[in-house]
């Protein structure tokens, strides 16, 4: 008998989204960074077992759009809740909360859902108690798990409880893929994520990347790509004195590229401005945020 299906994660900003699936899946597929919303895209990650495939999806975390890009991220977790053979639910201990819209599409997932309860390192035991009696009472979750996604996580042994949740199904992906993306893709993450961890504020959040150009050799991968910004001023920022800004985020995410394919990168990092980007559903579109 084998099994497969979909395992959707979901949860809101800095919940730890991306750490569990990257854990979970064995690789860093998704950026990991201290500020909440991160990621803006659906992810999926593949675990290939000899009795089943498990496709993770990691998507953003649930919010209150304010443009058309939180939109586009909030119909991805919507989609998620949709197509799920098991929905996992993750909260923060301290932080679990959640609005009655959310509960509400949640429970109308029509699925098995797991809870999982994270960073209990940083919370005390009545705490985590009382965040796993709220939810499970009126989520009715089929099973319940409180860990540290980042610190003392059994993967193993969560991959084998998700899994008795499968339905029989062949392989929806060749045994020796890992993701749905593309290299082209990771690399624009990749160089975001430096963006993320480097800058304050509103600059992260108001940047894309784009890789425009991507040539592969058996030597060196040259690499040409914009990031994007809404405003002047923050093209200044990114660019810093005497282009020392870029030149910081050109080095880190050139490091980070290399090790992801293996082989030397050449990195050529442009600004571009492209007003209120955000709200733009062309742009948004063509970016591949909206269909």
């Amino acid at each position: 008998m084998h099994k497969a299906g979909f395992v959707n994660i979901i949860g809101k900003p800095n919940a730890g989204k991306s750490t569990l699936c990257n854990a979970l899946v064995g690789e860093q597929l998704s950026i990991i960074t201290p500020k909440a919303s991160t990621t803006r895209h659906r992810i999926l990650g593949i675990v290939n077992e000899e009795d089943y495939q498990m496709v993770f999806s990691d998507t953003p975390g649930m919010i209150e759009p304010a443009y058309k890009l939180h939109e586009s991220m909030m119909n991805a977790v919507k989609e998620s809740i949709d197509d799920a053979d098991v929905l996992i639910l993750l909260v923060d201990a301290s932080n679990a909360a959640l609005k009655p819209e959310y509960l509400e599409m949640i429970q109308k997932a029509k699925c098995p859902l797991i809870l999982i309860v994270n960073k209990i390192d940083l919370s005390n035991p009545a705490q985590v108690k009382e965040v796993i009696q709220t939810l499970s009472q009126t989520l009715n979750p089929k099973e319940v798990f409180a860990i540290s996604a980042l610190h003392q996580l059994d993967a193993t042994g969560l991959l084998k409880s998700i899994a008795a949740y499968l339905p029989e199904h062949e392989a929806f992906y060749p045994k020796d893929q890992l993701t749905d993306r593309n290299t082209r893709f990771f690399v624009s993450e990749m160089i975001r994520e430096k963006i993320f961890n480097q800058f304050e504020e509103e600059i992260p959040y108001s940047t894309e990347v784009i890789v425009h150009d991507y040539k592969e050799s058996d030597n060196i991968d040259r690499i040409y790509a914009y990031i994007i910004v809404e405003r002047d001023s923050q093209k200044g920022i990114i660019l810093g004195r005497n282009g020392s800004a870029i030149k910081k985020i050109g080095i880190e995410a050139r490091q980070a590229i290399e090790a992801f394919v293996g082989k030397k990168v050449f990195l050529d990092l442009r600004v571009k401005v492209e007003e209120n980007w955000r709200k733009n559903e062309q742009k948004l579109k063509h970016w591949g945020y909206l269909e």
